[in-house]
């Protein structure tokens, strides 16, 4: 993202033990104004607290694929909408993947079972 190749960043509170979260490595750039920060939470079963927070950095200029991504999560997590390939498709691109690694993604993920 520093290099500005990639638009947005996104995490959860869902860290592997030991694991700095990612504010601690984002933040200063905040202070700067190099990146925006959003923020969502999200019920999630199971989790601590029974909810999850989601948060992502954009670019100046593209906090437009904060919300989107929201809108995103939002159904798939509170509709409980099934993922598609458009749909991944759209994340991959949001985050700023070029279009063959999303397509590696795509086949691994809907790979059909064997």
């Amino acid at each position: 993202m520093l290099a500005g190749e990639k638009p947005l960043a996104m995490f959860n509170d869902d860290l592997p033990e030991g694991m700095e979260p990612p504010e601690i490595a984002f933040d200063p750039y905040m202070a700067e104004g190099r990146f925006a920060k959003g923020e969502v939470v999200m019920p999630a079963p199971g989790f601590k607290n029974e909810r999850l927070r989601y948060y992502f950095y954009a670019l100046p200029g593209e906090e437009w694929r904060t919300a989107r991504m929201i809108e995103i999560l939002r159904g798939l997590i509170e509709q409980h909408l099934p993922t598609t390939p458009e749909l991944e498709t759209e994340t991959g691109r949001l985050l700023g993947y070029d279009d063959a690694d999303i397509q590696v993604f795509l086949d691994r993920f809907f790979r059909p079972e064997k």
